[in-house]
């Protein structure tokens, strides 16, 4: 049975549960508690030397980590990829948006407000980080005025990967009320069948 290393409030560690639980291929959720260190023991970075979650123990024994490879190699062959090769492309080209100019100020924002620390650097930081998001969700906005999802008029992993930290995005300060589209948007993937909220373990 496939194991994944997870936390349950990661957003990352979400888009694994929520394409396993779509997909209906049993896992077992083994929780680290990555504020406590749980993710860089010896133990687990023999798992992935890179010290994050998630990871996926596949039934032959070998990991697979980085959650959005993690996401495309249970999602090939399923309807959550798609099988031509320019909207191939169009999925990855928005999980890289998101893994560049979305997630690293979305949800580092998210992770701060939720757990604090006093120190310059975050000081400074917020701010730009969340004028960075919020330029991320006008580029969603902009796309979802015109498509009900991200690619091919289809749901994929592209929403899976802009789904996991958008729809938490208040919970770092982001006012998403001014995103009508991207609003819809967050309806319509809540809507799928088989679909977890991010506190399901």
């Amino acid at each position: 049975m496939l194991r994944l290393y997870d936390y349950l409030e990661s957003g990352n560690g979400y888009k694994v549960r929520l394409v396993l639980t779509q997909l209906g291929r049993p896992f077992e959720r083994v929780e680290l508690d990555i504020y406590k260190g749980a993710s860089r023991t010896p133990e687990f970075l023999n798992r992935n030397p890179n010290g994050r979650i998630p990871a996926l123990e596949l039934d032959d024994g070998t990991y697979l980590w980085e959650s959005n490879a993690i996401i495309w190699y249970l999602a090939d062959g399923t309807p959550l990829l798609p099988a031509k090769p320019l909207d191939r492309a169009r999925v990855l080209q928005w999980m890289s948006f998101e893994q560049y100019s979305h997630e690293p100020n979305i949800a580092t924002v998210r992770s701060w407000v939720l757990h604090p620390k006093d120190g310059d650097d975050r000081r400074v930081m917020t701010p730009i980080k969340r004028q960075l998001g919020y330029a991320a969700l006008k580029v969603m906005e902009g796309h979802l005025k015109t498509n009900p999802f991200f690619v091919g008029g289809a749901y994929s992993i592209a929403d899976v990967a802009l789904y996991a930290y958008t729809h938490v995005a208040h919970e770092g300060g982001f006012d998403l009320k001014p995103f009508t589209a991207v609003n819809a948007w967050l309806k319509r993937v809540k809507s799928q069948p088989s679909h977890i909220p991010i506190t399901k373990g």
